[in-house]
């Protein structure tokens, strides 16, 4: 595991986009393709309009770049809660990618459903073999959660399903998720994390004892691949950063 340390946003955000870049044409160089799984929220949106803009979209062959979502809320693909909706706005669009290279979940169908349909789709995506993702992108709630593997739900369990549907009591809504041992399988995972706010859930995750029902993120360690931090100075405010590197 490697922490990445930034003075702000301004500063941590072209480091992430960087290194996105970096994996996309390793991966594309190797095999053909680059896979690449989304996380929803404000902070990555910032992240998709810097890789939407002329500094980014010419340094990757878009064209060879499936994209995934790592969770979703249990809404319509165009209401204002959706990841799909945004992503689409701050990248899908600006990019031009085409809808056979954007795996979304389908909300339309029933939790249960939903989630089984989204597992096929990726397993088939990659031949029924082993389902590796070139690089997966979380964010970190203020109550330490990523994807949707919130505090206190059966899905912190889950090690057999790829993905699952849960619902979260505290949002009062069903998500469909990744579930940890598929983000484990990935080749690369990245954190991003920034802001005052999230310092406490910082902390929880990379210096408290494990205890996985209140930090879910904890669940994360990368099986034979790399875990990177991309954390700006507030968020890691209550880390001895130079002991963790």
């Amino acid at each position: 595991m490697v922490i990445k340390v930034f003075k702000n946003p301004e500063t941590l955000l072209p480091a992430l986009a960087d290194y996105v870049v970096t994996h996309a044409r390793e991966s594309i160089k190797s095999s053909g393709r680059f896979n690449f799984v989304l996380s929803g929220g404000s902070s990555p949106k910032r992240l998709y309009e810097l890789l939407a803009s002329e500094a980014y979209k010419s340094v990757i062959e878009w064209q060879r770049v499936y994209f995934f979502f790592g969770d979703e809320r249990y809404v319509p693909l165009d209401h204002p809660d959706s990841n799909f909706l945004m992503v689409e706005q701050a990248l899908f669009t600006p990019l031009g990618i085409s809808e056979k290279q954007t795996f979304v979940i389908n909300t339309a169908l029933a939790p249960a459903k939903a989630a089984h349909d989204y597992e096929q789709r990726i397993r088939q995506h990659f031949k029924n073999g082993d389902c590796r993702f070139d690089l997966i992108l979380l964010g970190l709630g203020d109550n330490a959660h990523t994807a949707s593997l919130f505090p206190h739900t059966d899905v912190l369990y889950e090690k057999k399903a790829l993905i699952k549907e849960i619902f979260v009591h505290e949002v009062n809504m069903y998500r469909i998720t990744f579930t940890a041992p598929l983000i484990n399988a990935a080749h690369a995972v990245a954190f991003l994390v920034f802001g005052s706010s999230k310092a406490e859930a910082v902390r929880h995750i990379l210096k408290d004892t494990k205890n996985i029902e209140e930090y879910p993120a904890q669940l994360i360690h990368v099986e034979n691949g790399e875990l990177q931090w991309f954390v700006d100075e507030a968020a890691a405010g209550e880390l001895d950063v130079g002991s963790m590197q």
